[in-house]
């Protein structure tokens, strides 16, 4: 099973000097993915147990449009093992305009990660196989 959220860094994200985005919120996005996941495989939110891996390979910054891709990629009783990734697919160009904006000709691939989320047995809601 898979997702993928898609939307825009904004000013609001901006946590370091030149426009710069805590890495941290890239977590929170997958942590957004993970819950999407879940409700449609189990019918409830679960919990985040764990991150396994996290690898932070490009920056990101305000006004950034990014693709977030989450899969489930193994399931067990209670447990659900998660892949993430964060693109960038759209960045802005302030040295041309304040509006001015690239679609990026080739996506870069600025986080991912992998992790685990328990949905206790009471609480899945929907039926496998």
């Amino acid at each position: 099973m898979k997702t993928t959220l898609k939307l825009r860094l904004s000013q609001q994200d901006a946590h370091y000097g030149g426009n710069l985005v805590d890495g941290a919120r890239a977590l929170a996005l997958f942590g957004d993915a993970a819950t999407e996941l879940l409700i449609r495989h189990d019918g409830d939110e679960g919990l985040f147990r764990s991150y396994d891996q996290v690898d932070f390979l490009a920056p990101l910054y305000a006004g950034d449009f990014v693709e977030v891709r989450a899969q489930i990629t193994q399931v067990g009783n209670s447990s659900r093992k998660m892949h993430f990734e964060c693109w960038k697919v759209i960045a802005p160009r302030p040295d041309i305009s304040a509006s001015a904006a690239d679609v990026l000709a080739e996506p870069v691939l600025c986080v991912w990660a992998t992790g685990t989320c328990i949905v206790k047995a009471a609480q899945q809601r929907v039926k496998h196989g």
